[in-house]
Parts: structure tokens; C-alpha cells; sequence
């Protein structure tokens, strides 16, 4: 049986893991990033990779670097045949890459070449694509450069946002991670070579990209809302107070006139916003000092009414 060293971090990691470890898989070590202090007491808070990893009594490690061969003692200590690597968080030193015998895989959120980078899940779904999935590859210098081991389609539903698809992928990337080592351990994979000529890049998203703005058409503003949730979260302002946006649809029928932006239509369902081209309704909102709310609620608390403007700036 291989021995597997795992180096990971947030909750798509943790699946993976989870998935060694239920299947009997031989994980000598875990390695994560460094804890961080959160909210307001600035408390450490352990990432779901760690958590998981204590309690299966993993041994955890958390290098604060991994230059200037920081860890190869701990390599050479463990000695793993393999190294499985899924949203670790830092690039890998080639003294890392060359250790196991076996190589280092990754586990990545998307159909490799496309999205090769830091949220492929996000910009999948915020670009509207109907399809995306899971690669599994062999690590090299580049950025999800690899050779490719396996990969698996997932089909992404129209209201489908990004928590709900992480969720799902995190599911088929850890079937795939145990295909994957049982065909390198059997010697019935055949690596692929990645077509640089059809790569696109998913760049880490920054907050001014999360501003909502309504002269964009309805299916550009559905993707942005349901891409950006539950993290970081689409927004726009209202009455000069942000305004979260968590979940929409399209509206099927013919808006009504109105300026882009505009809320034209308050109803049971929701909030009613003109678009460049249609409209879109909101359906949970958070408002600022607020907790995520059905967008009806809003509406009979009269903090938004018929005409009011909702803009990507204050």
C-alpha cells in the first residue's frame, strides 16, 4: 500500500482526505497552512483539513514556508511514495515535486486545461458554462500545468451557485482521487498532456468584481450573484447601504420598462430588478448589519419599495 503524504486545507480538501482515510489508504502525515486568527477576538481557528486530520489522530504539520528545502527532513522522515495535493494554498518547490516515487498529484475543480488557477469553481459557474468537473494530474512546476490522470463532468443547473457545486465536486474529486491512486499503483494510467493552446486562467477574485451592476444583462447579473455565493458574496448598494446578493433567478416573462437597476415589481417571490437586456429577482438578500434574509422579507419589513435604485457604488 502506498504511502500517502496529504498536504491541504480548506473543506474541498477535506473530502479528499476523508475519502483516504475512510478507504484504509496508508496517510502518513498531513500538511496545512499555518492556523489564522479570526473574528472579532481574533481567535485561532483550525482550517477544516487540520480539524478532520486530529481527529483520525493524523500527524499534522504546518510549515510557514516551504522554501529553502523547509521541510525536507520532514520528507525524509516520512518518506511518502506519493504526495496528494488538493487546495494547499502554496506553490511547490521542485525538491517537494521530485521527492515520492510515485510523484505529486492534484485534485483540481475544473476540466484541465480550462481554469487552470486559484477559484475555477467561481469563474465556471460566474461565466454561465454548463459544464465543468474534476482533473486529476500530475504536478510540475507550472500552474496546474500537469500531465492529466483522470477526469469526470459535472453538469451545472441554472440556479446552481457555488457553494452547492464545491460541494458536489468536493464528492467526485475524492472518488476520483481513489481511482486515481489504485490505476498509478496498478499501472493502468495513461497521462495525458494538457493543450496549453486551449488554457484559460481562473485569477483569484477581489471584492470590486463582487459589485453587482444592473446595466450588464439579466444572465450576466444571475452568474455573478450565484458564482459569488456564499463566498466572497455579489453586492450592490440600496439607500447607500450595501446590499448582499445571495440568490436570484431569471425572470422569464418581458420586463417592464424601467431604468437599469431600477426596482420594478415587488412581489411574493421577491425583489424584481431591471436589467440592460430582462430583469432578475432576488430572492435572499443580506442586508448590511443583517443575516441572510428571503428577499420577501425585506419587502413587508418596507425597506425597499417600487422605484428604488440599486447601483454598484454608494
Amino acid at each position: 500500500m502506498l504511502k500517502i503524504l496529504f498536504m491541504g486545507t480548506p473543506d474541498f480538501a477535506e473530502a479528499c482526505l476523508k475519502a483516504l482515510v475512510e478507504n484504509g489508504q496508508n496517510v502518513v502525515g498531513v500538511i496545512s497552512q499555518p492556523d489564522k486568527q479570526k473574528g472579532r477576538g481574533m481567535k485561532v481557528q483550525y482550517c477544516d483539513v487540520k480539524r478532520y486530520a486530529l481527529e483520525k489522530e493524523l500527524p499534522v504539520y504546518q510549515p510557514e514556508t516551504l522554501k529553502d528545502e523547509a521541510i525536507k527532513g520532514l520528507l525524509e522522515e516520512l518518506n511518502p511514495d506519493i504526495i496528494v495535493v488538493v487546495a494547499y494554498g502554496k506553490i511547490l518547490p521542485e525538491y517537494v515535486l521530485r521527492f515520492p516515487k510515485y510523484g505529486c498529484i492534484n485534485v483540481h475543480g475544473s476540466l484541465l486545461p480550462e481554469y487552470r488557477g486559484a477559484s475555477p469553481i467561481q469563474r465556471a459557474v460566474i461565466d454561465g458554462k454548463k459544464v465543468t468537473g474534476v482533473t486529476t494530474m500530475y504536478m510540475d512546476k507550472g500552474l496546474d500545468t500537469g500531465d492529466m490522470l483522470l477526469t469526470r463532468e459535472y453538469e451545472i443547473g441554472e440556479n446552481t451557485n457555488t457553494g452547492e457545486a464545491f460541494d458536489d465536486l468536493a464528492k467526485i474529486g475524492a472518488e476520483l482521487l481513489l481511482e486515481t491512486l489504485d490505476g498509478l499503483e496498478k499501472g493502468t494510467i495513461t497521462p495525458v498532456k494538457q493543450d496549453d493552446s486551449k488554457a484559460t486562467y481562473a485569477e483569484k477574485i477581489f471584492k470590486e468584481e463582487c459589485a453587482v451592476s444592473f446595466d450588464d444583462n439579466a444572465w450576466i447579473v444571475h452568474n455573478k450573484i450565484r458564482g459569488l455565493y456564499p463566498f466572497p458574496g455579489a453586492f450592490c448598494y440600496h439607500d447607500r447601504k450595501m446590499l448582499k446578493l445571495c440568490e436570484s433567478s431569471l425572470y422569464k416573462d418581458e420586463a417592464k420598462d424601467g431604468k437599469n437597476g431600477e426596482v420594478i415589481a415587488l412581489s411574493k417571490d421577491g425583489i424584481l430588478v431591471k436589467c440592460r437586456d430582462g430583469a432578475v429577482l432576488l430572492t435572499k438578500v443580506k442586508p448590511e448589519g443583517k443575516g441572510v434574509m428571503n428577499a420577501v422579507d425585506l419587502i413587508n419589513g418596507r425597506k425597499i419599495a417600487l422605484g428604488d435604485m440599486l447601483s454598484p457604488e454608494i
